[in-house]
């Protein structure tokens, strides 16, 4: 399965007998018609990495589930066949435009350091395991949140959503594919034998991974490898659901989740960026490039100083979006000069730069991808990670990431540790809006540079006209001036002050034009992070789907009948 990967993807096209719907068919009907890494259609769309969580998502369209039972699906199916980018026992953050209510929101599927206070001065004295290994396990939250989004916003049972990752489980493969299915089967068994309304059978179903006999063979677990997550962190464990954050960009809304991922970085650079001629500066020319470099320097600065979970932090985050706090940095980027100084600001004082930045010293992940849209005008999009190595629980064939590494033990800072915090994320999907309905999902893996490769892509569509295919496709950049979102020392390190990597593609005077600016410039032959996007066309009422095919991603999409 993995060899398909090295391919450019495939393209889906399901004629059906019905001019309004798709007809059911049974997953040995969703068959690759022809091999792209993009596709167009009216019936719904599908962008993640593996070919089979493509054809899994599609699958759910096709029988008359939503975006949300279609992503659950997705991300279920990658748990098997994108496994070591991400994992059943890890986390997503996710966010869904839901057509009923109109509105959007995000969830929250990231779980938390141990609630116990006493495990806490362990990681003061010994540190978090930056490389690993069972103190490095948060709740597993992805679980929790794909019945939350069944609950909330789904149409299937969780029997139908599994029915693709059971066929690639009972096919055979790995030590653990046995066990994952017999857990599957087990919450499926519960969800069946419950009296009530499909809600009630599936709050059933997610008890007994939180509350019951899953809940507590995987406590036996934690005990028998010496970590510090017991019943009650599994108990008390939740799915929270928000409002995103959000900013207004040339008449397009961008959402991004709140300060426990980087995702509102985004939207600060964004504001920044709003006062320049950015199209007059031209594609990929020097000015362009350097602008975006500097002005995601001044967003990844306040990400670092200020971001952590809102819980436990008082993250000033109405002062960092505001139009004002903008209008006052912007003046910080020079255009002639690449900055080699972290510079955070003072959203509560109002001030370009705070009084006391932080001291930092020189420093020396796996993602995956799930957008999906529907013809009903739902729209999601997710970016499922699990950091490896894993911790897996044999017996039930759940394997956990080791993302308490993106917390750190470093004092007075916004991410550090403690009792029941989730980490700040690097995990960051992205919904846009025009006129209040939604017109784009993004979902990119590559840690650090998830959120700038989003506003490469972004920008592609909204300032240069470019569809998805060109979009995902087109030469990118990414800088290191900012903290390792993995480092968990007591320390701030910078990866690399000024390093400003760039496609191979880009031209040489261009290149030239921003080392004479002071960027410390590399050349990247490969994907500069791997996006995903969908964005629907509203005068032909079509999906315009891609994936990079550089780095694997596949793309799909359901098409209705019209004769």
């Amino acid at each position: 399965m993995k060899e398909l990967k090295l391919i450019l993807g495939f393209l889906i096209c399901l004629i059906t007998n019905s001019v309004s719907s798709p007809k059911k068919s049974d997953l040995n009907s969703v068959s690759i018609k022809s091999l792209s890494f993009h596709a167009e259609g009216k019936g719904g769309a599908v962008a993640a990495e593996d070919p089979e969580a493509v054809r899994a998502g599609i699958f759910i369209l096709q029988n008359g589930g939503n975006a949300a039972d279609a992503a659950v699906s997705i991300m279920l199916t990658a748990s098997v066949v994108d496994y070591g980018m991400f994992a059943i026992g890890a986390e997503v953050p996710f966010i869904i435009y839901d057509q009923r209510s109109g509105k959007a929101k995000t969830l929250s599927g990231l779980g938390s350091a141990p609630l116990d206070k006493k495990s806490i001065p362990f990681y003061y004295s010994d540190g978090i395991p930056g490389g690993g290994g069972i103190h490095s396990v948060p709740v597993p939250g992805a679980v929790h949140l794909f019945f939350t989004a069944l609950i909330e916003y789904g149409t299937m049972t969780f029997a139908e959503v599994s029915r693709p990752v059971l066929r690639i489980l009972d096919a055979g493969g790995q030590d653990w594919y046995d066990e994952l299915a017999t857990t599957l089967r087990k919450l499926i068994d519960r969800e069946s034998s419950t009296v009530g309304s499909r809600e009630e059978k599936l709050k059933a179903a997610r008890d007994r991974f939180y509350k019951g006999d899953i809940a507590k063979q995987l406590v036996d677990y934690y005990k028998e490898k010496g970590g510090f997550l017991r019943l009650r962190d599994l108990n008390e464990h939740r799915t929270l659901i928000e409002d995103p954050v959000s900013i207004n960009y040339r008449g397009y809304t961008v959402l991004k989740c709140g300060p426990w991922t980087q995702g509102p970085y985004l939207c600060q650079t964004l504001q920044i960026l709003e006062g320049f001629k950015i199209q007059e500066m031209g594609h990929l020319s020097a000015d362009y490039i350097h602008v975006l470099t500097e002005s995601m320097k001044l967003g990844l600065a306040d990400r670092d100083y200020y971001y952590g979970d809102p819980r436990f932090v008082d993250v000033p985050l109405v002062g960092l979006l505001s139009k004002r706090y903008a209008e006052i940095r912007r003046p910080l980027v020079d255009m002639n000069i690449a900055s080699m100084e972290v510079r955070p600001g003072d959203p509560i004082e109002m001030k370009a730069l705070v009084d006391e930045p932080a001291k930092y010293r020189p420093g020396p992940g796996g993602t995956t991808t799930c957008v999906v849209a529907d013809r009903w005008g739902n729209f999601v999009a997710a970016t499922p990670s699990g950091n490896g190595p894993y911790n897996i629980c044999e017996p039930l064939g759940i394997a956990h990431g080791n993302r308490l590494r993106s917390l750190n033990t470093a004092p007075g800072h916004p991410n550090r540790i403690e009792p029941g915090k989730r980490p700040r994320i690097t995990l960051t999907p992205t919904l846009v809006l025009k006129e209040g309905l939604p017109v784009m999902g993004i979902s990119v893996a590559g840690g650090d540079l998830q959120d700038q490769t989003t506003l490469n892509c972004l920008l592609n569509v909204i300032e240069f006209g470019m569809k998805p295919k060109e979009a995902v496709t087109a030469n990118r950049f990414s800088t290191r001036h900012h903290e390792n979102s993995f480092n968990p020392e007591r320390f701030r390190r910078i990866d690399a002050l000024g390093r400003l990597t760039l496609n191979k593609g880009i031209g040489k005077d261009v290149i030239t034009d921003l080392v004479k600016r002071g960027h410390k410039v590399s050349i990247s032959g490969g994907p500069i992070a791997s996006p995903v996007m969908i964005y629907f066309d509203r005068k032909k009422k079509e999906f315009l789907a891609a994936g990079d095919p550089r780095a694997s991603r596949h793309a799909a999409v359901l098409e209705l009948n019209s004769d």
